[in-house]
């Protein structure tokens, strides 16, 4: 038997948890444990991924992975405006768990017992919240649940998982705005937005999620992020953190979000799409996703005796 701590005895093949079948090369967790948190959790075509529950409401969270990407949009993108440039390259050094849709009503409630949405319904996303509101929010759940670490994620972290893996306009492909045509049967596939929305947002899981299996990350509602507003990427930091200015007046800082909403025009409806608004302004296009670590490999579960040693 080796020692439980050693990497020895981390599991490569293929096993089954909770009748789970896990591939742990795909896990976050070299032991193939979950998380102290995680009320469920299992692995499909998308990848890793936990779920969450508070009161009688669960909200499940995709395993990003690390990688690197280019962040930003090319000059020549069809719509872009200046401020998502210049690209630049950004490592994501290491993985972190995100919700895979924008907080619902229902989560919201449970949490903050009141519902600030215009558009109601237990299904959609809360809307018409502040940053501030947020980061509430967030520590309110880190509150309730033993071991969360719950926050918004960095705009380099956004965006990453927003194309998954992609370069395009958007995570099902390019888009062109040339003598105001547009891709309608493409955006329809993936994302609410004004011609497409009825003037209101909708329940989350209606369009295709993208490659990591994330819902609305473009359209449905604006998200926020944890970063201060730059007017460029100048400068931007190089790895996944937010963009934190030392002397900032945190009370009146811009903050910045991120995707596009029903309201907006298909030509915000991109990936390196981003805007900025006051931490403390509501409206009915604002809504916003949790970030969850990153997640140390070597989970103190096991030498808590959470699970048998493998030999």
């Amino acid at each position: 038997m080796s020692d439980a701590t050693g990497s020895e005895n981390l599991i490569q093949a293929p096993f089954e948890y909770e009748g789970q079948w896990i591939e742990p090369a795909r896990h976050p967790l070299e032991t193939g444990l979950p998380p102290s948190w995680a009320s469920g959790w299992g692995q499909d075509e998308f990848g890793v991924f936990a779920e969450l529950t508070v009161v009688d409401v669960t909200q499940k969270l995709r395993w990003i992975p690390p990688g690197k990407f280019l962040m930003g949009s090319p000059e020549d993108e069809s719509g872009r405006w200046a401020d998502e440039g210049p690209q630049h390259d950004r490592t994501i050094e290491h993985g972190f768990w995100l919700f895979d849709t924008p907080v619902t009503q229902a989560l919201w409630v449970a949490v903050m017992d009141n519902n600030p949405s215009h558009f109601e319904g237990p299904e959609r996303p809360v809307e018409s919240v502040s940053w501030k509101d947020a980061q509430e929010f967030c520590t309110r759940m880190n509150n309730l649940v033993s071991g969360l670490s719950l926050r918004l994620p960095s705009e380099a972290e956004w965006e990453y998982a927003c194309r998954a893996g992609t370069s395009e306009a958007t995570y099902a492909g390019s888009l062109s705005f040339e003598d105001k045509k547009v891709d309608r049967a493409l955006l329809d596939r993936i994302a609410w937005y004004s011609e497409n929305a009825g003037g209101q947002t909708q329940s989350i899981g209606g369009k295709k999620p993208n490659d990591f299996g994330l819902y609305d990350m473009l359209g449905n509602v604006l998200e926020w992020c944890a970063d201060e507003w730059h007017d460029s990427f100048e400068a931007a930091p190089s790895d996944a953190s937010a963009w934190q200015d030392i002397f900032s007046d945190l009370r009146r800082v811009l903050r910045v979000f991120r995707g596009g909403s029903w309201g907006d025009d298909a030509r915000d409806v991109r990936a390196a799409y981003r805007s900025r608004f006051g931490p403390s302004l509501r409206n009915g296009n604002l809504g916003f996703r949790c970030a969850g670590g990153p997640v140390e490999l070597r989970q103190a579960a096991r030498s808590a005796g959470n699970a048998e040693e493998i030999s």
